[in-house]
């Protein structure tokens, strides 16, 4: 985590060599840096965004082959863990703005959708690969349901298939395509810098009281139990069985 001058955080995902996949270790690390910043007055915004040639690539699997071995209780801590470090960032107090590049996959997608503002590099390819596992994107649907609307997040999710910059835009995940991410980041903050600080985190507080049911705690139990449900099922395990065997699941009949 960097500081910009002291008003903006700068919070990058930084483990280029595996396309910045996440684990419980940076899961825990960007909840705990989400709790500090939350409470630094000196904080007007926060920026995130990946090292090397990726934006995030969903989970370690390293860390999903682990979770073979988990029984129903360690899953659920597990993903309890994931669901609540993506509530904390969506009820951030101020201006969260994402800056996708690369392979944004799975569990990506979900950070991109729980930020107030998303800019994706032209070349950005996104997907909701879950299903092809046997698993579901349930820790993450809250957000990227609300940002992408119903029928489009249940078409990517039901398919799993990737998607460009622009589909992106189209239905709503992220707000602008820019070449230089940097400079686009740039103009945004200046704007949002130029409002009240307590006036934006007043806006994004009623924006969330006023929209439909809020993302909160007992949507996080939901998502979480309903996942950790999933990775015990048949289909789920053989799904992960098969991915890492290399081989396709049963459930593929064409070539």
């Amino acid at each position: 985590m960097e500081r910009d001058g002291q008003q903006i955080a700068w919070l990058t995902l930084n483990r280029p060599e595996i396309y910045n996949a996440f684990d419980a270790s940076m899961i825990a690390e960007i909840d705990q840096q989400l709790i500090c910043l939350a409470e630094d007055t000196k904080v007007r915004a926060l920026v995130l965004r990946g090292s090397g040639r990726a934006f995030c690539a969903g989970a370690d699997l390293h860390w999903m082959k682990s979770m073979a071995h988990f029984d129903h209780s360690e899953n659920l801590d597990d993903a309890r863990k994931l669901a609540k470090m993506l509530e904390r960032l969506y009820t951030f107090p101020k201006p969260t703005i994402c800056l996708a590049h690369g392979p944004v996959f799975g569990g990506g997608v979900g950070l991109v959708a729980a930020c107030d503002f998303a800019i994706a590099h032209p070349e950005s390819l996104f997907c909701l690969s879950e299903v092809r596992l046997g698993l579901t994107p349930a820790t993450i649907s809250p957000f990227v349901v609300e940002a992408m609307g119903p029928r489009h997040a249940k078409a990517l999710m039901l398919t799993g298939e990737k998607f460009d910059a622009q589909s992106a835009k189209a239905f709503g995940l992220v707000g602008a395509i820019e070449d230089n991410l940097d400079d686009a980041c740039h103009d945004l903050l200046t704007k949002l810098l130029a409002g009240g600080p307590q006036a934006q985190q007043d806006i994004k507080a009623l924006v969330q009281w006023v929209h439909k049911k809020p993302i909160d705690t007992r949507m996080s139990e939901e998502t979480a139990r309903r996942i950790a449900d999933k990775r015990m099922e048949p289909e789920a395990q053989h799904g992960l069985q098969a991915f890492f065997a290399k081989e396709k699941p049963s459930w593929v009949t064409i070539t």
